[in-house]
């Protein structure tokens, strides 16, 4: 595997099946969640809810526990490190799913959050392994992304237990937290199109060289969105805490991310001109960044 986020250009070769890591990943994430799931299955079919909740998830975690024993076992070095990061993804997912089957009522939003946060971080790798395997690596599962990253995550974490405490009610109000699930969907739509059409030039880093299968990609969503994968990241990062509805980090995380992409873009779309110069320029005029109030380097 190689090394690793979205840029506009791209070349248009596409992989017909996925890479090795890609196939363990996927055999390893569902394989964890199915075991995960399965004992489960008559008591969320029937509608039995255990008298306490959260003992639910001790056969599950015994489960995981042997699981990773197995991969220890079957595996080695960088296919070990991706059996066991899927596989943890793969149970994080099944866990949610089981919160939001079991658990309290307000707890099960977290559970929502939790399917999507799992499944963001998984289809990370899985389409990178299908669009671009020579830039596959670890970090393609974003897990260790950045320290504000955790953080951030962490902050979310704190909010909602402190309000789930205080104010209950306020978590579940008018269900405007089903709004964050149509953010989060659309986001992770958009931006694994967006991967995908970019293939072979889509990395985690912005590039400072230009590859010689490096093209300009103007087609599909790329035709409304110069930087696609990032509106997705966007809207989905700002979705998972209207799922949680945490005020405080709706705001922080909707202001943190635009200062982010309008930094990564200022800085990627430089080497972009440099790259494509003129052709890119005239994309420029003619095709928004899609994120607001974010113009992107422009030539004046």
């Amino acid at each position: 595997m190689c090394a690793n986020n979205s840029r506009p250009s791209a070349s248009a070769g596409h992989h017909a099946k996925l890479c090795s890591e890609g196939r363990i990943s996927l055999y390893c994430f569902l394989a964890t969640a199915g075991l995960v799931l399965v004992p489960s299955v008559p008591q969320i079919y029937y509608g039995i809810v255990p008298n306490v909740w959260g003992a639910v998830l001790w056969g599950p975690m015994l489960y995981y526990a042997l699981i990773n024993m197995i991969i220890r076992f079957v595996l080695r070095n960088i296919e070990y490190q991706v059996a066991i990061r899927a596989s943890f993804l793969g149970f994080t997912m099944a866990a949610s799913v089981l919160v939001i089957c079991f658990a309290p009522t307000p707890w099960q939003q977290f559970g929502v959050y939790g399917c999507f946060m799992s499944f963001f971080h998984y289809s990370e790798f899985l389409v990178i392994a299908f669009a671009n395997p020579r830039t596959l690596s670890l970090d393609s599962f974003m897990l260790n992304h950045s320290v504000h990253y955790g953080l951030a995550a962490a902050a979310s974490w704190i909010e909602f237990a402190l309000e789930l405490y205080f104010l209950p009610e306020f978590k579940r109000w008018a269900y405007l937290w089903l709004l964050g699930v149509t953010l989060c969907t659309f986001g992770e739509i958009v931006r694994k199109v967006a991967i995908i059409t970019a293939g072979r030039s889509f990395t985690h880093l912005v590039q400072d060289e230009k590859h010689t299968d490096h093209k300009l990609i103007t087609h599909g969503l790329y035709g409304y969105s110069r930087h696609p994968s990032y509106v997705g990241w966007f809207y989905w990062s700002i979705g998972t805490q209207v799922i949680l509805m945490n005020p405080l980090c709706i705001c922080i995380y909707a202001l943190v991310s635009w200062l982010f992409f309008h930094d990564r873009i200022y800085v990627e779309e430089y080497s972009l001109l440099y790259f494509f110069q003129s052709d890119y320029a005239r994309y420029q005029k003619r095709v928004p960044t899609g994120l607001p109030f974010i113009k992107g380097y422009l030539i004046e």
